[in-house]
């Protein structure tokens, strides 16, 4: 499986702090300007969700209920159905604003002026994703992730490496990612960069859509259409976080 995760890219939180005065601070996700996104391609017009469906930048996909509000001079032209969309995720937030749902939560603490030791978890509500359909809601909720059993989604952080730093600062976060009770160890390439709301980070992971099924332990039946007739190719999942000091 390809697997570019974005278990622990908060740890780049750290590395935007002024050297050995970040080590052993603690770091806060803000619920209100933080999101969590998936995306399947090819995504058939439909098949993309957010925490954050108030954000003026994200519009729902085809199929969706009424009362939602499109905007089709920035939509972007969405490709035939079936056919691969390298667009991911098709709908970026473009400014922070505070209106997601409080979904995403989490902290971290920083290791010493190298960022040795830096660890830290992100908790998604699993329940929290929105695709502008309720009924597509209630399936995905009820008997693909099965919240009542599994109502969280976790990225956990063991260790950074690779730090560049910068205005923009890269690095690959490594640690582990749990979904439908089952931790996967991952690594991930992760962005950060200070804005006036707080420090902005931005990652993501690309899964093999089969392994939903064969790794994580989701329905056969939930997912025949799309998983078991290989229809789905790719699920990516990606989060855009913002993240302040504690007490600040």
């Amino acid at each position: 499986m390809t697997r570019h995760t974005v278990a622990g890219l908060l740890a780049l939180v750290c590395t935007a702090g002024l050297g050995a005065q970040a080590a052993g601070h603690r770091w806060i996700v803000d619920p209100r300007t933080s999101l969590v996104w998936w995306q399947v391609d090819p995504h058939y017009n439909h098949l993309w969700s957010t925490t954050c469906p108030n954000d003026p930048s994200w519009q729902p996909g085809e199929g969706r209920d009424a009362g939602w509000q499109v905007n089709y001079k920035t939509r972007p032209v969405l490709r035939d159905a079936g056919v691969s969309d390298p667009r991911v995720p098709l709908f970026p937030r473009l400014a922070v604003h505070p209106v997601c749902r409080q979904a995403v939560h989490g902290e971290m603490v920083a290791g010493d002026d190298r960022w040795r030791g830096t660890h830290g978890t992100v908790v998604i509500l699993a329940d929290s994703f929105e695709t502008g359909l309720r009924l597509r809601n209630s399936f995905a909720s009820d008997h693909v992730i099965e919240t009542s059993k599994y109502p969280s989604i976790e990225f956990t952080l063991d260790s950074l490496t690779n730090l560049q730093p910068g205005d923009t600062i890269r690095a690959i976060a490594v640690g582990t990612f749990s979904l439908h009770g089952v931790r996967t160890s991952q690594r991930v390439p992760v962005v950060a960069w200070r804005e006036p709301t707080g420090l902005r980070v931005q990652g993501r992971f690309a899964m093999d859509a089969q392994d939903l099924v064969n790794t994580y332990g989701m329905s056969r039946w939930a997912l025949g259409l799309g998983v078991v007739m290989h229809r789905w190719k790719v699920v990516y999942l990606g989060l855009d976080l913002v993240v302040r000091e504690a007490g600040s």
